[in-house]
């Protein structure tokens, strides 16, 4: 800030001492206007991203994420009801636990297999039972929650199982007729219905076979994704019919060839992940 002063002419005899007084005057009037004229610099803090946040930052910045939907996968660690139950990775939280509450309105599952991950949607928000309670129209017992009392807990609106590529390849039996999120690299893409996850963790196992019956956005070689979608058996002239597919013989040749009666994921959604494999 410029500050302009206008000297005064004085006309007759000004002592030292008058002199002096109006300098210290004066010096302290510019004191007062500058000390207003200072401000501190605000913090700009960087806002969050929606869509796909690790389990970490729920730990690490829960205040920030109150209120925010995100998606985790993560293995389930321990039951507390029908309708809920923890998440944790040692790597991440050590003893840390998250609490999950479904309130799809739907019954889920926990996997039986210990190692098998899930992937869930949901609000993050500080638990609070009679709140929850109203807020989802849920019945969760006071007694079995106590520990959690303003913890984070996510509020669920979507759930499914989340393996590996490789895993239901190998194994897809207990997969077959589920929804189920599966993350991966594209790799092999036939045409604008088709490509495969690949897998590259298990030894011997083969890809997974994508149809994306709707394919928008259109997907890159090498492109990270998560696909939802149910996993039934590839049977071209099913998958056909209800699907209203128009393969070229050639291409229906060499899918049938190669993956007759084999897992493929027939595709409800298909989008970038960020989501660690």
């Amino acid at each position: 800030m410029n500050f302009e002063i206008n000297n005064t002419r004085y006309y007759g005899q000004i002592t030292q001492q008058k002199h002096q007084r109006r300098m210290a005057i004066a010096s302290t009037i510019m004191a007062v206007l500058l000390s207003a004229c200072t401000y501190e610099t605000p913090q700009v803090t960087a806002p969050i991203p929606l869509g796909n946040v690790v389990s970490e930052e729920v730990k690490e910045r829960t205040d920030q994420l109150i209120g925010q939907t995100v998606t985790i996968r993560s293995q389930p660690l321990r039951l507390i009801s029908p309708t809920s139950f923890t998440v944790t990775d040692h790597e991440l939280f050590g003893s840390q636990t998250i609490l999950v509450v479904n309130a799809t309105g739907e019954a889920f599952n926990l996997p039986e297999v210990q190692n098998i991950p899930i992937q869930f949607t949901g609000q993050v928000r500080r638990f609070a039972l009679s709140d929850i309670n109203r807020d989802y129209k849920l019945d969760l017992q006071s007694d079995l929650y106590g520990d959690y009392e303003n913890r984070p807990v996510i509020i669920a609106q979507s759930l499914a199982l989340a393996p590996q590529p490789g895993d239901i390849t190998t194994n897809p039996t207990p997969y077959y007729g589920k929804e189920i999120a599966v993350t991966g690299e594209v790799e092999n893409i036939r045409n604008q219905t088709s490509f495969t996850l690949d897998e590259d963790k298990l030894l011997g196992s083969q890809d997974l076979l994508v149809l994306n019956a709707k394919p928008t956005p259109t997907v890159n070689e090498g492109e990270k994704v998560a696909v939802t979608g149910v996993l039934r058996p590839f049977i071209v002239a099913e998958l056909e019919r209800e699907y209203n597919l128009t393969w070229d013989l050639d291409l229906r040749k060499q899918l049938e060839a190669e993956y007759r009666n084999k897992p493929v994921l027939v595709a409800t959604e298909v989008y970038p992940s960020a989501i660690p494999q």
